[in-house]
């Protein structure tokens, strides 16, 4: 049984995940500090406060965590209203869903920028919950958020679909009880055991079906 379903919202339903990485790359670097070659794997599902203590202490930033959050957002914002990176069938993929089940959106992207990809898309109306890492505990792989949107939704997490793409967002899910859809980005793979985990994993939104999420063979 579907009671809900809960969308990750970067690499899922935006391609941002290379212009975080091109953001932060420079950040680091206009500031003298080093980009280590795993730190992309690292960032990917850690929260605002983690992933600014990150690049200040463990990148040499050397700038307070607050400072570093700020700056990097404001750079981010500024890359979206240029362009808003929409992965194919996203929309498409979120409004037959909506037509179904109450969807939840668990992101690790500040709750800024959450707001301006849902307002600019116009898919705000589609959520019923929405929820940032900044607002629990812990970032992915922890399951808060997931287990956090549920609980907001009113529904039991294993009750709840979790559409995910990255190595730290599929066990997240996983580990809060969800069944998990993968939807994997080839330019950022998940790790072979993350990918493990999930339920079915599809080749684009387009295979986000109704029949899918409710448990149903993928029709390639």
């Amino acid at each position: 049984m579907v009671d809900a379903v809960v969308f990750d919202l970067d690499g899922v339903l935006i391609d941002s995940e290379p212009v975080w990485e091109q953001v932060r790359r420079a950040y680091v670097a206009e500031a003298g500090g080093r980009w280590l070659p795993d730190s992309q794997r690292r960032l990917m599902g850690m929260s605002t406060s983690e992933w600014a203590r990150y690049l200040s202490r463990e990148l040499g930033v050397g700038r307070p965590p607050e400072v570093v959050a700020a700056e990097v957002i404001d750079r981010m914002a500024a890359r979206y209203a240029e362009e808003l990176p929409l992965l194919p069938g996203a929309v498409e993929a979120v409004r037959r869903t909506a037509g179904q089940w109450p969807l939840g959106l668990a992101s690790s992207s500040p709750p800024r920028l959450i707001r301006t990809v849902l307002e600019t898309t116009g898919l705000a109306p589609r959520f019923a919950v929405t929820m940032s890492t900044e607002e629990v505990s812990c970032g992915k792989p922890a399951p808060d958020v997931y287990l956090a949107v549920a609980g907001k939704l009113g529904v039991a997490p294993g009750t709840c679909v979790a559409i995910e793409d990255s190595s730290n967002g599929l066990r997240a899910a996983h580990t809060a009880g969800m069944r998990v859809v993968a939807v994997p980005q080839h330019a950022y793979p998940p790790e072979p055991d993350a990918l493990a985990l999930a339920d079915q994993v599809l080749a684009g939104l387009d295979e986000l079906t109704v029949e899918v999420l409710r448990g149903g063979p993928v029709l390639r």
